[in-house]
């Protein structure tokens, strides 16, 4: 199995393509300087698949002048990718023109799969999607009883075995597993720091699952983990063919509520792997108290088991909460009300990111109108309070899949960026 920390290492210096699809150039054309050219032979490789992800159709002269390589070193890894299923041609279209025509290239759906879970707090989501995001296959695994850690990873080994099954017979080769999990991710380690709404705290969960994996046909596949949040606004990333809006905030709303950041096609982690926990930011200073024993945070007010709760429930001091009445079209007070809260995050986080985009994704979207249009009208009064245009907002593409979907969308976004690596400052026990 590998993880992170055992890829090669190399940070963008001011050198360095910064683009997406731009190459090392004709670097690796000339002298090997210092062993080298395996790694810049894999950045080049990679830089042609991203820009026929973000331009299909292109020729190999429209490739090597894009990424600025010759064109006879494109013809050579274009022939090395389609050949391992990455890319394909297709039939030319006529144009009229006298000569021969160039062939278009694209990606292959129909030869590499990426895996991508979702482990949540009821149970556990397995899809198999193409390279272009297309799902497969599907499957949903309830979590035994105890919910313990050991006991999920090796039902979750089960499960992805038994989904592997699935498009196996398709001549298919799964290039990744990509794993969403609901708490504080160390992904250079695979640990999982901490995961509140699940009781696990300090995991192996990559060395558990190597271990689960061991003997499988899925041993030696490469596995990558990250945070729910984070792995969804990857999935809007990715498999966005009309090319995404940078920055993109994705916001998830479930018993937790966190962020997923990309600034400059780069997945914001932070310091120790917490970037975007927005679920214990301040909303409400003396609020109600949340899971972390602070009061008021957006959590407490706006996740879903504050939003449910019944009334008087202690755990985030209802009380003394008014009779139940309704407003906004019939909405119970209480869904109203978490819809004005994340109206005020959401005018939070646009002030702090200044994002193109924000999505919503995650259970509370399921509620619907009820939920979602005070959010909208109350961020709104705030942009009109201050002059300033109201940030684009929508729902997920993906809908309930969305950490599946991201999660195996996190194993093209660090196969296809080998110029990206993570670090983490905190060592895994």
């Amino acid at each position: 199995m590998t993880f992170l920390a055992d890829l090669p290492r190399l940070w963008f210096s001011p050198a360095a393509p910064r683009q997406a699809g731009m190459s090392i150039g004709r670097a690796a054309e000339g002298p090997d300087q210092g062993g080298q050219r395996p790694l810049i032979k894999g950045i080049n490789r990679m830089a042609l698949v991203r820009q026929l992800c973000m331009r299909p159709g292109l020729s190999r002269a429209d490739l090597a002048a894009s990424v600025q390589l010759t064109k006879s070193t494109v013809g050579l890894l274009v022939r090395e990718l389609i050949a391992e299923g990455w890319l394909q041609e297709r039939d030319c279209v006529p144009t009229g023109d006298i000569g021969r025509r160039p062939t278009p290239l694209f990606i292959d759906s129909t030869r590499l799969v990426l895996l991508g879970v979702e482990i949540g707090i009821d149970s556990t989501l397995l899809v198999a999607t193409s390279l272009l995001g297309d799902v497969l296959a599907r499957l949903q695994v309830p979590h035994d009883a105890d919910r313990g850690a050991e006991a999920c990873i090796a039902s979750l080994a089960a499960s992805l075995s038994a989904l592997q099954l699935q498009v196996e017979g398709r001549a298919r080769q799964v290039l990744g597993i990509g794993i969403g999990l609901p708490g504080g991710v160390d992904e250079a380690s695979g640990f999982l720091h901490f995961a509140p709404n699940l009781g696990w705290r300090e995991i192996p969960v990559g060395a558990l699952l190597e271990a689960a994996l061991a003997g499988t046909p899925l041993a030696g596949v490469p596995l990558f983990l990250q945070n729910e949040a984070d792995v969804a606004a990857l999935g809007e990333l990715e498999f966005d063919s009309g090319g995404a809006a940078d920055p993109l905030l994705y916001v998830s709303i479930n018993q937790g509520v966190g962020a997923g950041v990309i600034v400059g096609d780069r997945l914001l982690i932070g310091s120790r792997g917490f970037a975007g926990e927005i679920g214990h930011t301040i909303l409400q200073p003396g609020g109600p108290l949340c899971s972390c024993g602070r009061r008021g945070c957006a959590e407490a007010l706006i996740g879903m088991r504050a939003v449910l709760a019944p009334r008087g429930d202690s755990t985030h001091e209802r009380r003394a909460a008014p009779p139940p009445s309704t407003d906004d079209a019939g909405a119970p007070d209480s869904i109203a009300a978490a819809g004005r809260h994340l109206g005020t995050l959401l005018q939070n986080l646009a002030a702090a990111y200044d994002p193109a985009c924000i999505v919503l994704g995650g259970a509370g979207v399921a509620l619907g109108p009820r939920f979602v249009e005070p959010a909208l009208r109350t961020l709104r009064e705030h942009c009109d309070a201050a002059n300033l245009p109201m940030p684009i907002v929508r729902l997920s593409r993906h809908g309930a899949d969305a950490v599946a979907v991201g999660a195996a969308a996190l194993v093209r976004y660090r196969v296809t960026r080998p110029l990206i690596s993570v670090t983490s400052a905190r060592t895994a026990p």
